[in-house]
């Protein structure tokens, strides 16, 4: 990772990781099932949390709440190994592919998403869908 100011055309085009944290420092990391694609989680990284994540080989996170780092799986064993990191085409947003050794979500649930949001009869509901 670098401090370098890269252009536009650079930044989208080149091939110099140069990640473009937000004004809090971080940046918004998608994890993929690396097996299916199924969206598991989806969190922010600081450069201490991508840093630790590639060089380690286990998904790292920045939790806002706490104000603290953290690596998935460090309470429960269900970590994340990394297959592949992508970053997007202006380096703010990375998508992670990810083998889970066990459920991702701290429900218990496969996933974070497992509840679909539905209009129904006025209103809406959220419906449990299977992960």
């Amino acid at each position: 990772m670098t401090d370098f100011v890269l252009t536009p055309e650079e930044r989208e085009k080149g091939l110099v990781f140069a990640p473009k944290f937000d004004a809090a420092g971080l940046l918004t990391a998608v994890v993929v099932d690396a097996a299916d694609g199924a969206v598991l989680v989806v969190a922010h990284m600081n450069a201490e949390a991508l840093a630790k994540t590639l060089a380690t080989g286990k998904v790292h996170f920045w939790s806002r709440s706490r104000g603290a780092l953290w690596m998935k799986g460090e309470t429960s064993g269900n970590y994340l190994a990394v297959e592949t990191v992508l970053t997007d085409c202006d380096q703010d947003a990375l998508l992670i592919r990810a083998t889970p050794a066990g459920p991702t979500c701290h429900t218990g649930a496969r996933a974070c998403f497992y509840r679909e949001v539905v209009a129904e009869d006025g209103g809406v509901v959220l419906r449990c869908i299977d992960t």
